[in-house]
């Protein structure tokens, strides 16, 4: 089932490293990823403390408790790193540790404010702070597993068709089981239920397309570059070109239709178009992706009463403020982000309560009415710094498939984040996926820690230094031989 190595300039034995001076060592630049990452527990360590001032609360030992954790847990990310990563990019894991510590945050702020909270079916809230640093701990396990056990991000391209194969059946397997171990929760069927465990099976199958994908676009590269007919200035692919455009269009539909979930199908589609433009340079194949995911989109909505809901919320969420299903979740969000203003009102002097699932999908509402547009927009720039790292690292390594990959991963992290912040102001329908890193969840943990190490992989590939060649015993010229006098025999 495993692919072939893409060959060339994407093959295992092809060159990743930019330093070519055999004298020069490369600078690692852990020193400074250590000092950012300190500067990130000290922000957290501080937000964590005005919490629990502005709930006018004495500050507990719960605080100690959750800022040890995370210092501990990242200290133990950064040993990792500098153990079996020591030339990736000093930036990317500060950027993730501050995104999860204001997670954890606003988390633990939530908790405060459903402290004692009687529901309707006669349970209390249950805090969650403490779980999502199990969550993260584990996520950081996993991140450092794949540092050690992935030496080279090229190992991955031989086995691009079976990740392919797993992830498809991944993505799709939650439509198609029963209800008792696929449940349907908030609308969407997107969650396997194994004993006490809930695990959302997407968050890893959008990686593992993506590697399929980056070794599938280069080992075809020339199946994707051949045009066909010019249309407006266009040049469009061969109709028997179009098979993988299709088959992921396909695939897109299912997931809408099967899972009821838009922001899974809306996050795979955009990730499939970008890996196509990247591997191509050709816009002819988004204008066609783009027209593709707006008929099914269209058709999806004329069939399907879950769309429908989703678009009238999406279009006048106050008029249907009271409907069963209707447009409570947004507007109470908008009226967050209202509240908030330019300044925000305050950590721990917000209403979180009165927004459903803050912790998870309206996690980022409750960010900008907490913090406000200034914090929001801080917000974003960490986000857009984590992703541009990561595309300069995609950049700068010099195999196909390292530039391919790197590229869909940062991508991923910052159109999902693009999805949810889009859902949370009414720019598009909302789609119920959460953010990275800061939303409570161990599925989403879990994946976004190893993409982060195969960004690690990559931008460490980028910026090691190349051992030198050892040279190859020359020959001297036929001028340069000695003459031997050979004295024939008597």
């Amino acid at each position: 089932m495993g692919s072939p190595a893409p060959t060339g300039e994407g093959s295992p034995g092809a060159s990743v490293a930019t330093n070519t001076s055999p004298g020069l060592k490369a600078p690692t630049r852990r020193g400074t990823e250590l000092v950012m990452l300190s500067f990130a527990a000290g922000l957290v360590t501080l937000a964590l403390i005005l919490v629990e001032l502005n709930q006018e609360r004495s500050l507990s030992m719960r605080i100690l408790y959750l800022g040890v954790a995370y210092l501990a847990l990242f200290a133990c990310a950064h040993l990792a790193v500098r153990r079996w990563a020591p030339y990736a990019d000093p930036a990317i894991l500060p950027c993730v540790a501050l995104l999860n510590g204001l997670g954890l945050v606003v988390i633990h702020r939530i908790d405060l404010a459903l402290e004692g909270t009687v529901f309707l079916d006669g349970s209390t809230w249950d805090p969650v702070a403490f779980k999502q640093v199990i969550w993260t701990g584990i996520g950081l396990l996993m991140f450092a597993a794949t540092l050690k056990f992935l030496p080279d991000h090229r190992m991955l391209a031989r086995f691009g068709y079976t990740f392919g194969l797993v992830g498809l059946v991944a993505l799709l397997l939650p439509g198609v089981l029963p209800g008792f171990i696929a449940p349907t929760i908030n609308g969407a069927k997107i969650w396997l239920r194994i004993g006490p465990l809930s695990i959302q099976p997407g968050e890893f199958a959008k990686i593992l397309l993506m590697v399929f994908f980056a070794a599938f676009l280069v080992s075809k590269r020339d199946l994707f570059t051949v045009a066909g007919r010019r249309f407006l200035g266009m040049d469009l692919p061969r109709a028997r070109d179009l098979g993988p455009l299709f088959a992921a269009w396909g695939v897109t539909v299912a997931v809408m239709v099967l899972q009821k979930d838009l922001g899974s199908s809306l996050l795979f589609f955009g990730i499939v178009l970008v890996l196509l433009y990247v591997a191509t340079e050709r816009a002819a194949w988004v204008v066609l992706g783009l027209g593709l995911f707006s008929g099914g989109a269209i058709v999806a909505w004329k069939l399907f009463t879950h769309v429908q809901q989703r678009v009238a919320n999406w279009q006048d969420p106050i008029a249907r403020y009271d409907v069963v299903g209707g447009g409570y979740q947004i507007s109470q969000s908008l009226f967050a982000l209202a509240t908030g203003g330019i300044g925000g009102a305050g950590l721990g002097a917000g209403r979180p309560e009165m927004i459903p699932e803050a912790n998870t999908d309206f996690i980022t509402a409750v960010i900008g009415e907490e913090l406000g547009f200034v914090g929001f927009a801080a917000l974003l720039l960490v986000y857009m710094v984590f992703a541009l790292r990561g595309l300069r690292g995609a950049i700068s390594v010099r195999d196909s498939f390292g530039k391919l990959l790197g590229g869909g991963l940062a991508f991923a992290v910052c159109f999902q984040v693009f999805i949810v912040v889009g859902g949370i102001t009414k720019l598009i329908p909302m789609t119920g996926i959460t953010a990275p890193f800061l939303s409570y969840g161990g599925s989403s943990l879990l994946a976004n820690y190893i993409l982060v190490a195969l960004l690690l992989r990559i931008s460490a590939a980028a910026r090691a230094p190349q051992r030198a060649a050892k040279p190859k015993p020359q020959q001297p010229a036929i001028a340069d031989q000695h003459t031997v006098m050979v004295e024939r025999p008597k």
